[in-house]
């Protein structure tokens, strides 16, 4: 027996080395295969990297590599779960928030308001946080690999945390959900990289709901803004607060989302051929709770209502109110209107104006903080090219009538005018979030991202960068269209220079009443 063992083995030692042979080609063929796939993978994630971190020159999305922090979901997906909590607060705030932030589609079988372009939805103002992030996940530059990344996004639903607290709570409850996100974000390495300098989030309301400790009233909102970390990184809201901070204004969601380059272009066509039968209209509420001294509003509606050339869309403010709610309503008016009158309401800016522009009505500002020192990304140095200035104190104090400017602005001018808006359009809309990127147009989103990219590079290179000039440093131009008796001096010719004498004078637009 011994014997027999003994002779046994041999065989049995040939059989352990054969065994140890076969695993270690099984274990080198199955690590260079799956080192194989990781490398497919990451090259069709956007994920330039090699081992040294380089990325390559001819990469056509160097310098815009964007890594998104994979936040716990109480920082986005929870706050917005539990939309029906908040209902007494904002209304219907569950039907704002579907599809992807855009809301319910909207239908328009009957008025042919928006029939002809696809993508139209009930958006809420105040929506973009979803909106945003959506759009982030599809953005063709992700990166998984944060070293090579030129910005930071943080998926934070800081607009949408506003309301949840804001009414009925104490300043520790508001703040609890910003205090928690700057733990978490400072305990990373990306952010310890520039100390959150090349971070950006999206709070998707004015910057002054994010501004408690700046504010007048102290319970109003949260204090983003005026946390250290939340002052370090870069923070898009629909309205800077212009305080050299670093809250950069976007523009407001409107109804419109298109899916295509086909859907913007089709749109364009349609408000380029639109019949305008109004000179004029405005959209909105009296404001009886601002302060008499700064209170246009009350005024421009009622030199509105004084004349047949205007056109009024009153709004009550409550819940209850359509009105002033419902898209088909707001659309139809500004498609019929040559100029829409965009004065301040509770604040300086507007979603009327990126919504009367999409239907490619000339918006008349009468308060320079309602545009031209706001949306510097999205709308143009020139103002002039686009919009009607007219100065809110000529307005209170009677010095001006409106239908009168904008009846002296020539035909010709008018329909520069509106050729610009027109030529706008896209740059103040955000696309459908679950469709494909515009091949050749680029949104209110490509535009955004560009330019937080561009001011992450300048912080890198060391400059100062901030959201914009102080308060009281009013644009070139500004007073141009109009002979305002507050005016500075300088300023004696008018842009819409009057017919030299012996001419013929030019008829009034008979295209508007």
């Amino acid at each position: 027996m011994e014997k027999a063992a003994a002779n046994a083995l041999p065989p049995l030692r040939f059989i352990a080395v054969l065994a140890v042979i076969a695993w270690t080609f099984f274990l080198y063929f199955h690590f260079s295969m799956l080192n194989s796939t990781v490398e497919v993978v990451a090259s069709h994630s956007n994920d330039p990297a090699g081992d040294d971190g380089d990325v390559s020159a001819d990469d056509p999305c160097r310098g815009r590599y964007i890594y998104m922090h994979d936040l716990p979901p109480r920082f986005n997906a929870h706050i917005i779960r539990d939309c029906r909590k908040i209902n007494d607060h904002w209304g219907g705030m569950c039907e704002f928030v579907s599809n992807a932030g855009l809301g319910r589609p909207l239908a328009d079988r009957t008025e042919g308001v928006i029939t002809e372009a696809a993508g139209w939805y009930n958006t809420h103002q105040f929506a973009l946080d979803a909106i945003f992030h959506n759009r982030m996940k599809r953005y063709e530059c992700l990166t998984n690999h944060s070293a090579v990344a030129a910005a930071v996004f943080v998926p934070f639903y800081a607009g949408f945390d506003f309301v949840r607290f804001h009414w009925g709570y104490d300043n520790a409850t508001r703040d609890a959900a910003t205090v928690d996100l700057i733990e978490w974000l400072t305990s990373r390495p990306e952010w310890r990289r520039m100390g959150g300098r090349d971070h950006f989030l999206v709070a998707g309301r004015t910057g002054w709901d994010f501004m408690r400790s700046h504010n007048i009233n102290p319970e109003w909102g949260t204090d983003l803004l005026g946390a250290p970390a939340g002052r370090n990184m870069s923070v898009l809201v629909m309205e800077s607060t212009l305080l050299h901070r670093n809250d950069y204004p976007v523009p407001y969601p409107t109804y419109f989302h298109p899916k295509t380059d086909a859907d913007v272009l089709r749109w364009q066509d349609r408000v380029r051929g639109a019949k305008r039968t109004w000179l004029m209209a405005f959209v909105g509420a009296p404001r009886p709770d601002v302060p008499m001294n700064i209170r246009v509003r009350d005024h421009v509606i009622a030199q509105c209502k004084a004349t047949a050339a205007c056109t009024l869309l009153g709004c009550a403010r409550n819940l209850g109110s359509t009105q002033c709610h419902t898209p088909l309503n707001i659309m139809r008016l500004f498609q019929k209107t040559v100029f829409c009158l965009q004065p301040p309401g509770d604040s300086c800016t507007r979603r009327s104006v990126f919504d009367s522009m999409v239907a490619g009505c000339i918006p008349v500002f009468f308060h320079p903080g309602s545009a031209y020192k706001q949306y510097l990304w999205h709308l143009p140095e020139d103002h002039l090219k686009y919009s009607v200035y007219i100065p809110d104190a000529d307005v209170r104090q009677h010095n001006v009538s409106i239908e009168e400017v904008l009846r002296a602005i020539p035909p010709a001018t008018v329909e520069q005018m509106r050729e610009e808006v027109i030529r706008l359009i896209p740059r103040v809309l955000y696309a459908d979030p679950r469709a494909p990127k515009l091949e050749t147009i680029k949104d209110a989103f490509d535009v955004a991202v560009e330019g937080v990219l561009d001011t992450v590079a300048r912080i890198r290179n060391g400059e100062d960068v901030n959201t914009g000039g102080p308060v009281d440093e009013d644009p070139p131009f500004l007073f141009a269209s109009t002979d305002s008796k507050f005016r500075p001096q300088e300023w004696k010719q008018r842009v819409y220079a009057t017919p030299p004498v012996g001419a013929p004078k030019k008829k009034k637009n008979s295209s508007a009443k």
